[in-house]
């Protein structure tokens, strides 16, 4: 029997975490014939096959919703979600990730919720954060506000199929929701929110300065602003990052005038860049931890951050062809 839907979770080397979004979507209130489960593997790796076909072994025995498994080559999460929605044997396309939990009911409320007119449908998320969060984490629960995120959309198999899916340069997992969103509205699709639908995304630990690496994703914003200027601008970030520019003009200005030998002016401009670095730092550190190893994370990661970001919007900028600030 043809499913009603078909859920989408791209994966890459998380088995354990894969264990828990499949361990809820086994436990879906729909009867099992109703939809099926594709994981598309983002770079095999040999626990990560385990436990896919532990899972689909006993989804078997027990007479489970139908598991498969894809394997395409290594090209990131929208190259994976694009697989993995091409295979889909459902009209109706659930896209989630391999570190949520969706609730028992997030499938049968789609179902019972989008209309036949509806193209896609954007579900809540909900991110739990203790009561001091870290940065890394307070930034991570941002997800909870955002339009339109993977790890909790419907889309229509015929709307992807008329708009070609996800654009498969956005290498990371960045921008590419955004982007294929926009892509959704203008292409004049009915898009409409679904907040009964429910996915819950625990915040994975993360590593110490995790901050300076996840820079490397702005290159991204690049292209969704070269693709959709109003867009991005309406929705995404209004002005550019002055303060980033500031902090990176003061630096260069004063090592500029030790160079040039005028060392009171060079004082001056690192004055500026310390109290601007300072400012940002204590944002950062206002609605979040005041732990010290938290706080030192904090302190010396603001010195690397704007350098950082402004090197990767001119990367990006340059990559793509784009005037972005």
């Amino acid at each position: 029997m043809k499913p009603r839907v078909t859920v989408v979770v791209p994966t890459y080397r998380r088995p354990a975490l894969l264990e828990r979004c499949l361990a809820a979507l086994a436990a879906q209130d729909l009867p099992a014939h109703a939809y099926e489960v594709v994981v598309v593997h983002d770079g095999p790796d040999e626990r990560t096959a385990r436990a896919i076909e532990h899972r689909r072994a006993e989804l078997a025995a027990r007479g489970g919703p139908r598991l498969r498994l894809l394997c395409p080559p290594h090209g990131g999460p929208a190259a994976a979600r694009n697989a993995g929605w091409r295979a889909a044997r459902a009209s109706l396309v659930a896209f989630t990730d391999d570190d949520t939990e969706p609730a028992p009911d997030w499938l049968s409320t789609a179902l019972e919720r989008i209309g036949r007119d509806v193209d896609a449908a954007w579900g809540r998320i909900v991110v739990p954060l203790e009561p001091e969060p870290t940065d890394y984490e307070l930034d991570a629960a941002g997800l909870a506000r955002a339009e339109f995120a993977t790890a909790n959309c419907f889309c229509r198999k015929r709307a992807l199929e008329r708009i070609g899916g996800f654009d498969e340069r956005f290498r990371l997992a960045w921008r590419e929701d955004s982007d294929l969103y926009f892509r959704l509205l203008e292409s004049g699709a009915r898009v409409v929110h679904l907040p009964e639908a429910v996915v819950a995304h625990p915040i994975r630990p993360a590593r110490w300065g995790v901050s300076i690496s996840q820079q490397r994703k702005i290159a991204f914003d690049a292209l969704l602003f070269k693709k959709h200027r109003a867009l991005y601008r309406a929705r995404i970030r209004q002005a550019p990052r002055w303060d980033y520019y500031a902090i990176v003009a003061a630096l260069a200005a004063g090592a500029a005038a030790l160079v040039a030998g005028a060392p009171a002016l060079a004082l001056a401009c690192f004055a500026v860049w310390a109290g601007l670095t300072a400012w940002l730092c204590r944002r950062r550190l206002a609605r979040t931890s005041r732990r010290l190893p938290h706080a030192a994370e904090m302190i010396l990661t603001s010195v690397a951050i704007p350098p950082l970001a402004v090197f990767w919007r001119t990367i990006g900028a340059l990559r793509y062809r784009v005037l972005f600030l």
